[in-house]
């Protein structure tokens, strides 16, 4: 199949082409197609199935840069993933032309949703005081829901920033570690730590930690507490129990947002001999059409780190529910 004139424009090329034609082999790997640019031509071969999805990939590159937007390799990965499960279009238009904005870095960078899920998921922290985001690491929940608290705390919209996670260890015991209570913990709250200092430089970080405004705490230390004008963030609730969510969970106070992220495929509460299931199997039947309440899932598809990353985690599901 030959496409004539289609790359009527630089621009076009580019979100086709790629740099050093990377975009084309992202294409020729997932649709296994063969697809080449001549001149102003596309040289497309392989299934027909496969081919017609190629040509709806084409026509949405072709309308997403009649509307100024540069596909990065990441998001031409996302949306060949996207098209091969998805025949709703105009969802993933609105994700590109109107992008939901979250915050600017400290270098004036805007950072914005990437994936559609990550977009409801945004909107869901904005609309709702719980919110669970369930799903796969690097699918962005974490560092979103440290984007918002930020966000809402320079907005003066809340007052102080919480964060806390169980502290288990992923499929190893530590030992005893040295220190105080912060020097004891800092190791688990790395992810949070990193989320910060992408979202603020670290003079600020220190000061804010320093002045109570930002606030590490072992979930343990949640109990009996209610804790308001607060963002507070519970990262790899996969590790809690019924018992400590529910203990957490009841800590929200007046204008107050909680946001509980985890992924149920990481669940370290066996390696510790621990007999009670992780608290995550629970949420949907409990808290289900809350009003208040909501749960994000994410999926392979939402991966924003490595390509590589989005297979591993597919193949490692394929796996699973064949041995389950």
């Amino acid at each position: 199949m030959i496409l004539k004139d289609y790359l009527n424009d630089l621009k076009l090329q580019i979100n086709i082409g790629g740099a050093n034609d990377r975009h084309l082999q992202i294409i020729k790997s997932i649709f296994q197609v063969e697809i080449n640019l001549i001149d102003k031509d596309i040289v497309l071969d392989g299934k027909q199935e496969a081919c017609n999805l190629v040509l709806k990939l084409l026509d949405l590159i072709v309308y997403l840069t009649n509307n100024n937007c540069e596909l990065l390799e990441r998001d031409l990965v996302y949306l060949c993933k996207y098209l091969q499960a998805n025949n709703d279009l105009e969802q993933i238009k609105a994700l590109y032309i109107n992008p939901l904005k979250i915050i600017n870095t400290p270098s004036n960078k805007p950072i914005y949703a990437k994936t559609l899920n990550q977009r409801n998921y945004c909107e869901a922290m904005k609309n709702n005081d719980i919110v669970f985001a369930i799903g796969p690491s690097g699918t962005g929940k974490t560092f979103l829901a440290v984007c918002l608290a930020v966000s809402l705390l320079k907005a003066n919209k809340v007052k102080r920033i919480v964060l806390t996670r169980p502290n288990i260890e992923a499929g190893e015991q530590l030992g005893f570690l040295p220190g105080d209570l912060k020097e004891k913990i800092d190791p688990y709250l790395t992810p949070l730590y990193d989320s910060l200092y992408a979202l603020l430089d670290k003079e600020t970080v220190d000061g804010l930690l320093e002045k109570g405004i930002i606030e590490i705490a072992p979930l343990g230390y949640m109990r009996g507490r209610t804790i308001a004008n607060t963002v507070i963030i519970l990262d790899e609730a996969q590790n809690t129990t019924y018992t400590q969510l529910k203990m957490f969970i009841t800590r929200l106070g007046f204008n107050s947002k909680m946001i509980i992220t985890g992924d149920p495929s990481q669940v370290d509460l066996i390696a510790r001999g621990k007999t009670n299931p992780s608290a995550l199997a629970t949420i949907e039947q409990l808290f289900s059409h809350l009003e208040g309440v909501e749960i994000s899932k994410f999926e392979a598809l939402d991966v924003v780190r490595h390509p590589l990353v989005q297979k591993i985690i597919t193949r490692y599901e394929e796996y699973e529910n064949s041995n389950s």
